[in-house]
């Protein structure tokens, strides 16, 4: 009889069309995700998979489904839901373990994440947290190839097989060094084009709609240094390089001690949405509770 755990390795190996990634996901070794393949074969005395380019003629090298395999698929999925189900009914969190990949926008990073840490650690003592921080463009990639597991990020993912929860809100504004000279407050949106604009990169929602609502037909071209790293851009803030738009939360120290200061505009800078997001699927346990335990942190932190 297929053992669960040989009925989880197929239905990886399925879903993401390869042996390495199947073994990667499931934190075992290639040959042994090839044996247990091998050793479900030789018992149904079909063929599951598809190999080689054969199987994809158009994609190039994979692994596919057979007909029969697909079938075995459907009744995978059933039941390792159905042990997920098992698992939320009866276990308690300490019997919860493994390993789950975590992708972070640097924004938490900044807030409240180390808290997330704490709790998570106490709760479910029995799971590690391998933690990646990248930029939301990044971090939906490793998620649609799962090579991360639940991801805090500018959200939500309007994919299919795509969960989200609301996460938390961040009003973001204009900041400036103490020490930069600005005419008198508040400025016009011809008094902030003056300055560089120090923000997330262009590519992301809040500079994409901060850029729209400063550019004019007749107007100069609003000059934005969009930064990946929130230390480089509190850093060139500091320096007097020109107003950063950034969550006060972020800057929260450096406005206490009077390094920068919060400048009024006319202007009102979009707010940054996140949401915690991870492929659904029939083993997504952890990382549900996982998303469900962030979004309390985030309340608790008085970020939604």
């Amino acid at each position: 009889m297929a053992d669960l755990r040989s009925l989880e390795i197929f239905f990886w190996v399925a879903r993401l069309r390869s042996f390495r990634g199947a073994a990667e996901r499931l934190n075992t070794t290639q040959p042994a995700v090839s044996q247990r393949i091998a050793a479900l074969e030789a018992e149904f005395g079909v063929r599951l998979l598809e190999r080689g380019r054969a199987a994809q003629p158009a994609a190039g090298r994979g692994v596919v489904p057979t007909a029969q395999g697909r079938r075995l698929l459907d009744y995978a999925e059933r039941m390792l839901r159905l042990r997920r189900e098992m698992l939320d009914a009866v276990a308690g969190p300490g019997a919860i373990g493994g390993v789950l990949r975590l992708g972070v926008a640097e924004t938490i990073v900044h807030t409240w994440l180390a808290r997330f840490i704490e709790r998570a650690h106490a709760l479910y003592p029995s799971v590690t947290l391998d933690i990646e921080v990248d930029v939301t463009h990044a971090l939906r990639g490793a998620l649609a190839s799962h090579s991360i597991d639940l991801a805090f990020l500018m959200g939500p993912l309007v994919e299919p097989e795509m969960a989200n929860l609301p996460l938390c809100r961040y009003p973001l504004a204009f900041a400036a060094s103490r020490h930069l000279l600005l005419p008198p407050e508040p400025l016009d949106r011809d008094a902030v084009l003056a300055l560089p604009i120090i923000t997330y990169p262009r590519s992301t929602a809040p500079t994409i709609a901060l850029s729209a609502a400063l550019r004019s037909a007749d107007g100069p071209t609003p000059r934005v240094f969009g930064n990946a790293s929130l230390a480089t851009i509190v850093r060139m803030t500091l320096d007097g390089i020109g107003l950063s738009v950034i969550p006060p939360a972020v800057v929260a120290r450096e406005l206490a001690e009077g390094s920068l200061r919060l400048v009024e505009t006319t202007l009102t800078p979009p707010e940054l949405t996140f949401t915690a997001s991870w492929p659904a699927g029939p083993d997504d346990a952890l990382a549900r509770r996982l998303a469900e335990l962030a979004v309390a942190v985030a309340t608790e932190a008085g970020h939604r």
